[in-house]
């Protein structure tokens, strides 16, 4: 086993490496803001250059490049990856071969729908589906969650999950015990918000909740935090009375945190609440 584990080790420290060396060597000095000098024999920063760019000694950059087994900091690998000029796809990559694990990324409230997400949308014609964001704005939506939830009839800024929930009685007020749901909805998102508690729309979204709804404020106060939300829930249809659906969420998108959340009627009559007199309901 230690053997296996050892091989496995060198094979790690050799590709990183490799990817280290290649990515130097594929980038001109002017690249970096560096004149191209008369003695540079070979292609590619100098070694010297990525170290004093990155802010790093030249030992350790030296030793990490050369396979070494030390350990090095997620600052340090941030800042080489800054000076090697390396995308996001690549700077996953050289945290995973020299720490084993992936970088802490940011998040980001994605405002656009892929065109595959779209369609995937279309095709499901009989249950009400939507797509989150990050921030839980919704930014796409099948016909069928638009006759439930009228996104439509909404002004775009209040086309948010999290602000129909708290700040529109309208919706609230059909949601069947929606003092025991409106606890599991906010632990959700709360999770959603750690990934991005520096963003302004986050922090805006939140504090403009907090003055408007007591209720918000309240649950957001206690810090409960869990997983994504799923199970049953139950809607006041109006000519209909309560109508129970099945929901869940979906990540169709981990890079841009876009969730699909997927509303599935119960009962023997699956496109009762599908029907045009159906005007609102919730989800998360």
């Amino acid at each position: 086993m230690s053997d296996t584990l050892d091989n496995r080790l060198d094979r790690t420290r050799s590709g990183l490496a490799d990817f280290l060396r290649r990515r130097r060597e594929s980038l001109s000095p002017l690249d970096v803001g560096l004149p191209i000098g008369k003695r540079r024999r070979t292609p590619g920063l100098r070694r010297e250059e990525v170290a004093a760019l990155a802010g790093v000694g030249i030992t350790w950059y030296t030793w990490l490049e050369q396979g070494r087994a030390i350990k090095v900091s997620s600052t340090f690998l941030d800042n080489v990856s800054r000076v090697l000029k390396l995308d996001e796809i690549e700077r996953r990559h050289l945290f995973l071969l020299a720490h084993q694990r992936p970088p802490a990324m940011a998040g980001q409230a994605w405002c656009e729908l892929p065109p595959l997400v779209r369609r995937l949308l279309d095709d499901l014609t009989l249950r009400p589906s939507y797509v989150l964001n990050l921030r839980w704005d919704v930014i796409g939506w099948n016909d069928a969650a638009a006759r439930l939830f009228g996104f439509e009839q909404r002004d775009p800024a209040e086309r948010n999950m999290l602000w129909m929930l708290f700040a529109d009685d309208r919706l609230n007020s059909r949601i069947v015990e929606w003092s025991v749901q409106a606890p599991q909805v906010l632990a959700s998102f709360r999770r959603d918000f750690a990934q991005a508690p520096e963003d302004e729309s986050m922090v805006e979204l939140v504090d403009g909740l907090e003055r408007i709804s007591p209720l918000f404020k309240s649950l957001w106060n206690r810090h409960d935090v869990h997983g994504r939300c799923e199970g049953r829930r139950t809607f006041m249809i109006e000519d209909q009375g309560p109508v129970a659906f099945d929901h869940s969420s979906f990540v169709v998108d981990e890079e841009k945190h876009l969730r699909l959340v997927f509303y599935a009627e119960v009962g023997e009559n699956e496109e009762v609440g599908m029907s045009t007199k159906t005007t609102e309901t919730t989800g998360e």
